[in-house]
C-alpha cells in the first residue's frame, strides 16, 4: 500500500516539473529517463525481493527458458524488455494535454518537427499554399531595426484584357524575423514561441469590395486543405469575434483550433486577419498574425495588434521593366 501511494505521489511530482519545462525536448527527454528508471526499479525489486522467485515475476516467458537461471542472463534480457517499455510508454507521454502541442508548435516554429511523421517523415509532403507569389528579381526583406518588412507581390490583372499581371507593393512592421526556408512565402515567426504573422491571398472576389464580401470568403481562403494552418489537417471550431473595417483594411477577429501531428489533438490559436483588395486585382492580400491562446491572452495580443495596424497595400510604381512571377521550384517538403 505505501509503495503504491508513493509511485503515486512520486508520478504527480514528476508530472508537475515536466509541464514547466520550456523546451520540448527536455520535456520528452526527462519523461523517457523517468520511465525507465521507473520500469528498471520495478524490475530490480522483483528479482530481489526476498522469498520470490524469478519465474514469479511477470515477464515474458523467454526470460524463463530452460538454462537460463542466472541473474546475470535474466538482467541482460530484461535490459532490451525495459527499453520496449519505455518506448511503447511515449505514446501515452504525447497523449497527454500537457504535451500534444510540441510537435504541431515545433512546425509553426520551424517548419518542420524533430520526430519524423510516419515511415518517411515529412518527405514528399505538399508545401503549405499561401497564393502569394513574389515578383521576378525581387526578394523580401525585412529591417532589423525597425522591423519593417517589404515584398512586391504578383496579382492577376482585371482591368484590362492583357495577360499580363500587375505588381503591389505590401508592407507591415513585425517584431519577428523572416521565416527562411521552402516552407515560406512571406512570413515572420518566433522561432522560440511559433508567434507569425504571414501574407495569403484569397480566392475570387468576384468584383465585390472587401468590405462586401462575408467572414466566411476569407475564413474559407485561409483555413483551405492546402493552407498554412492545415499542414495536418483543416482547423476547426472557427469563430469570428469581431469584424470591421479599418480605413481600406478590414479587420477579422477569430480563434481556431489546429491539429497536432502527433495526437490529433487541437491546439487553440487566437489570432486577427487584416484584408485589402488593391486597385486592379479582385483577389483580398490577407495579413494574418496569430499565436497560441495562452500566449495570446498573456504575451502577443499588442504585438499582433501592431502588426495588422501597420499592414498596407498599394500598387507598385510603373516601370519599362514587364511584370512576371518568380518561379518557385520547391513545392514538395524534403
Amino acid at each position: 500500500m505505501i509503495f503504491i501511494l508513493t509511485k503515486q505521489i512520486l508520478s504527480n511530482w514528476i508530472n508537475m516539473i515536466i509541464s514547466h519545462l520550456p523546451s520540448p525536448r527536455l520535456k520528452k527527454t526527462l519523461f523517457l529517463f523517468c520511465s525507465y528508471a521507473a520500469a528498471s526499479c520495478a524490475v530490480i525489486r522483483a528479482a530481489f525481493a526476498p522469498g520470490i522467485q524469478r519465474s514469479s515475476i511477470a515477464v515474458p516467458t523467454f526470460l524463463n527458458a530452460v538454462g537460463e537461471d542466472t541473474r546475470k542472463t535474466f538482467f541482460s534480457k530484461t535490459l532490451g524488455v525495459t527499453s520496449s517499455f519505455v518506448l511503447a510508454q511515449a505514446d501515452v507521454f504525447w497523449a497527454n494535454p500537457a504535451f500534444a502541442d510540441i510537435y504541431e508548435e515545433e512546425f509553426l516554429k520551424t517548419g518542420r518537427v524533430a520526430v519524423p511523421m510516419g515511415v518517411s517523415g515529412q518527405a514528399g509532403k505538399s508545401r503549405p499554399e499561401t497564393g502569394i507569389v513574389l515578383r521576378d528579381g525581387t526578394e523580401v526583406s525585412r529591417d532589423t531595426k525597425t522591423g519593417n518588412v517589404l515584398a512586391e507581390v504578383v496579382l492577376d490583372n482585371v482591368l484590362t484584357t492583357s495577360e499580363d499581371p500587375i505588381a503591389v507593393l505590401v508592407t507591415f512592421t513585425s517584431p519577428w524575423s523572416l521565416g527562411k526556408g521552402s516552407l515560406f512565402d512571406v512570413e515572420c515567426r518566433n522561432a522560440d514561441t511559433g508567434d507569425s504573422a504571414f501574407l495569403s491571398l484569397s480566392n475570387k472576389a468576384n468584383r465585390k469590395s472587401v468590405e462586401e464580401l462575408p467572414t466566411t470568403f476569407f475564413t474559407k481562403s485561409l483555413f483551405s486543405p492546402t493552407g498554412r494552418f492545415s499542414f495536418y489537417g483543416q482547423p476547426s471550431d472557427i469563430k469570428v469575434k469581431k469584424s470591421y473595417m479599418n480605413g481600406k483594411n478590414r479587420i477579422i477577429e477569430l480563434s481556431f483550433s489546429i491539429l497536432s501531428q502527433s495526437t490529433g489533438a487541437e491546439i487553440p490559436r487566437t489570432g486577427i486577419i487584416a484584408a485589402t483588395i488593391p486597385e486592379g486585382a479582385d483577389e483580398a492580400v490577407m495579413l494574418v498574425a496569430s499565436s497560441t491562446a495562452l500566449r495570446w491572452s498573456r504575451v502577443t495580443e499588442k504585438d499582433c495588434r501592431k502588426t495588422v495596424e501597420s499592414f498596407n497595400v498599394s500598387n507598385s510604381p510603373k516601370t519599362g521593366m514587364k511584370v512576371r512571377a518568380k518561379e518557385r521550384n520547391e513545392s514538395l517538403i524534403g
